[in-house]
């Protein structure tokens, strides 16, 4: 049976009785933490295998407090851990199996606000996202510096105007050092670079209304939309290339 991770939205969220909620209920739930949640992001949540509510009859979805609690769960170690749904699902299954995984150091940064409460300006406050400098990057590789500058001078990784990377080159830098294995150089790897560019422009023009209003919790669900897109797109991205790959080997 299923585990309820302790600390989740449960807590002061999820009514007592065990009566199942639809949706609506669910959405109105959470953002009293989670402000910038929305139904998608939760169906979102739903079709990565993260919650698995009982369908009803004649279809609606019927959630349960246990699985109130775990996307709350989710949602809070998406926010506050910045793990990927990988490394949240692989977390959730050890919970399952009675394990007790210990959970990444919270993101650097500044305290998040309380419900309702705004930073400068009447924006919510929000964390630095976490940074490593290039020593740093070198040993989590294990690239050389070679490499490195080589795959900088084709703008594949760049560092920002005060020498640090931001923790996604780790990935990148890893994934560009696997696909060089297989014989693809930095003048062939930057075609991907330029097509995700303009895929990032197509998703911000899409929540670019929204980082612009003036209602703080409107620029959080820009925020969380963002996110949720670029997941999306990931995902549509990995689906064309295996498509196309199927094609081809016809």
């Amino acid at each position: 049976m299923r585990q309820t991770p302790s600390g989740g939205a449960g807590t002061g969220t999820a009514p007592a009785g065990g009566r199942p909620m639809s949706i609506g209920t669910v959405l109105r739930l959470l953002r009293d933490e989670f402000p910038e949640v929305t139904v998608s992001k939760i169906r979102f949540l739903e079709a990565e295998g993260l919650v698995e509510p009982r369908r009803s009859p004649s279809g609606c979805r019927k959630f349960s407090p246990e699985d109130v609690a775990r996307l709350g769960h989710v949602l809070r170690l998406q926010r506050d851990h910045y793990l990927p749904l990988k490394v949240i699902r692989e977390h959730l299954d050890a919970l399952e199996r009675g394990e007790r995984p210990r959970l990444p150091a919270a993101a650097p940064g500044r305290r998040p606000p309380a419900s309702g409460e705004e930073g400068p300006e009447g924006a919510p406050e929000r964390r630095t996202a976490p940074r490593v400098g290039r020593a740093e990057l070198l040993a989590a590789t294990g690239l050389a510096e070679a490499e490195l500058a080589a795959w900088e001078s084709y703008g594949l990784v760049a560092p920002d105007p005060d020498g640090g990377y931001g923790i996604e080159a780790v990935t990148v830098v890893r994934l560009l050092a696997d696909l060089g294995r297989f014989g693809l150089e930095p003048r062939h790897l930057r075609i991907m670079k330029a097509a995700a560019e303009r895929e990032a422009g197509l998703l911000e023009q899409v929540v670019a209304p929204l980082r612009g209003h003036r209602n703080p919790q409107t620029r959080a669900h820009a925020e969380a939309s963002a996110q949720e897109l670029a997941e999306l797109s990931v995902r549509l991205h990995a689906a064309f290339v295996q498509s196309a790959l199927r094609v081809g080997s016809r």
